[in-house]
């Protein structure tokens, strides 16, 4: 299935389009041209690279399948590189995998501590941390717990198996003999069942009576007490007369009345007065003599002659008699509003006696009404017993013998239901008991296998290095004779019969060893079931032959094999892909040089 790809502003890459098929893919060209930086957009794709271009704000890169399409945009915020979309790996253990053991390019994390002979044990492991295995186990052991809980229920209910077969053996058998008596009674008593049903129904009203009388003597005594605490409320209740307070109100009402409409005569004078005076007014009401020392106004009301000052002083009086009327009216007012509230409260008093008196002849009649009803059906009560002694007596021996059978059948055939259906539980439960016992193995094996889980990755990626390198050595003309990684994934190798240092093999040699660890790793892994993508770049120091070995080797291990190689290497029997429709930075700086 074909991938198609169109890439803006991706590493070195301005705009471009291409292709990839499944196989071999070869991105030839030579330095500066997008090679790596195609890669670089295939990462993207993926989900583990961010390359955005040097001094751009956004890049993309858009792939469609003949499934889907894959769209993915970075910015560049305040320094750093953000991605959205979404890449074709969600999960960051894919991502961690692909990045580490499926982009061989020279930047691969494996490769370059290879190189500089550094460990790589925490490079090959590093996908375990991300598998969260101290958690799965603890999830395997709850659910384990409970298998083992369902499997020992299961275990009791198989050993249970034979007890209960034979107990329901055993109530048939006894069901059957009980039957057979009971037919032999019918034979014998005749027409003395009227009478035995007569019997059991009186005894079942009887017991239906006694139901009712506790009932009834339950209501009666908490009917009683509701009455007491409602008597004894009423009892302590206090509601004193409010004669002498309406008399007082309508009393105070009057003289409050009588003092605000003195108060508002008074006002409306002072303030004329107060007004002519204050505006200077005088000669509007009477003749006014302006002498040297004072003016001398003839009074508007009695004709005699005043200052200004007398008839102020005057004014002054009458507005000190209004606040005295004032104050005598605030003083009303509250005596008023003492007396209302108090009066309030009696009256709420009075509801409460009402309610609580009324309350008092219901619940005396509701106790009436529960006492009669009591007595009666005591009454009754007793008149059933009288009857179904009577009747007792005259069922003989034979008849009460016939009630005891027909009492044990119904036990017997409720106590063999019972057996019945335990016998069914049990045997669903042992039917379970094998799948309990093959789910508790596997997951006792699930659980070793995720505690072995860091071992078996060692072994299986040591035993991939070994397979993969041997499979090398006998393609490859190199200068050592084999190498291995040691149990804490030291890589070691032989030369002329002896170990030799890493620094000491050509930068050839240890790209090969660099690349035989990552494809180990893809091995362990099981990289391929969820990276379809390998890609190779930074190869310079393997001659054309050797790459092409390495190419053929590689070519089955992903759906797609993605490679960088020059113009002059020796062809690859896959597609080859040209940059030469893309636009580079390589060309931005090539037109800046020439201009």
């Amino acid at each position: 299935m074909t991938w198609q790809f169109s890439i803006e502003n991706i590493a070195g890459i301005r705009e471009g389009e291409a292709r990839i098929e499944p196989g071999v893919n070869v991105v030839r060209a030579s330095n500066w041209q997008g090679k790596s930086s195609f890669l670089a957009s295939i990462e993207t794709a993926l989900g583990t690279a961010t390359p955005l271009t040097e001094g751009q704000a956004t890049g993309r890169v858009t792939v469609t399948t003949a499934d889907d399409e894959i769209a993915v945009t970075l910015e560049r915020t305040d320094g750093s590189v953000s991605r959205t979309g979404t890449p074709y790996l969600h999960d960051e253990y894919d991502r961690v995998c692909a990045t580490l053991f499926a982009s061989l390019d020279e930047t691969n994390e494996i490769r370059r501590a290879v190189r500089n002979g550094e460990t790589i044990d925490h490079l090959l492991t590093r996908p375990l941390d991300f598998e969260n295995i101290d958690e799965r186990i603890a999830d395997l052991k709850a659910e384990r717990q409970r298998v083992e809980t369902e499997r020992d229920r299961a275990a009791d209910a198989a050993d249970r198996l034979p007890q209960l077969r034979t107990r329901v053996t055993d109530l048939e058998s006894t069901l059957d003999e009980l039957h057979a008596q009971r037919a032999d009674l019918d034979d014998e008593t005749g027409g003395s069942s009227d009478s035995r049903d007569q019997l059991s129904e009186l005894r079942v009203e009887r017991d239906r009576i006694d139901s009712r009388i506790d009932r009834l003597e339950t209501t009666a005594e908490r009917v009683r007490e509701t009455l007491s605490e409602t008597q004894a409320e009423l009892e302590a209740l206090s509601v004193p007369s409010s004669e002498d307070i309406e008399r007082e109100l309508e009393t105070l009402h009057e003289d409050r009345r009588d003092v605000e409409r003195d108060v508002e005569l008074l006002q409306s004078v002072y303030e004329a007065n107060k007004r002519v005076l204050d505006e200077g007014r005088t000669e509007l009401l009477t003749d006014v003599s302006h002498d040297v020392l004072a003016d001398t106004v003839t009074c508007w009301l009695c004709g005699e002659d005043a200052t200004r000052d007398e008839i102020e002083a005057q004014l002054a009086a009458l507005d000190e008699r209004i606040g005295e009327l004032d104050s005598q009216a605030d003083e009303y007012r509250e005596r008023v509003a003492t007396l209302e509230a108090k009066r309030d409260e009696i009256r709420q008093a009075r509801r409460r006696e009402t309610e609580l008196t009324d309350r008092i002849g219901a619940l005396e009649s509701r106790l009436a009404e529960t006492e009669e009803s009591l007595e009666s059906a005591r009454e009754r009560r007793s008149e059933l017993a009288s009857r179904i002694e009577t009747l007792a007596e005259a069922v003989d021996a034979t008849e009460e013998r016939v009630l005891e059978l027909e009492s044990e059948i119904k036990y017997t055939e409720t106590e063999l239901a019972e057996v019945r259906a335990d016998l069914e539980d049990a045997e669903a439960q042992a039917d379970q008991l094998s799948t309990l016992d093959d789910e508790y193995a596997s997951l006792t094996a699930e659980i070793s296998e995720l505690r072995g889980r860091k071992t078996e990755i060692k072994r299986r990626t040591r035993e991939a290095f070994s397979t993969a390198l041997n499979d090398l050595l006998e393609r490859f003309d190199t200068g050592f004779e084999t190498a291995r990684l040691t149990s804490g994934f030291d890589l070691v190798v032989a030369r002329d019969g002896r170990e030799a240092r890493l620094d000491a093999l050509s930068e050839g040699e240890r790209e090969v060893l660099g690349l035989v660890a990552a494809v180990a790793g893809h091995d362990a892994f099981d990289v391929d079931e969820r990276v379809p993508v390998l890609l190779l770049d930074g190869l310079g120091g393997l001659a054309s032959d050797n790459l092409r070995t390495l190419v053929d080797y590689l070519r089955d291990r992903a759906e797609y094999l993605v490679l960088t190689a020059y113009p002059e290497h020796e062809g690859f029997d896959g597609h080859e892909l040209s940059p030469a429709d893309w636009q580079v930075v390589s060309h931005d700086i090539d037109a800046e040089t020439a201009s």
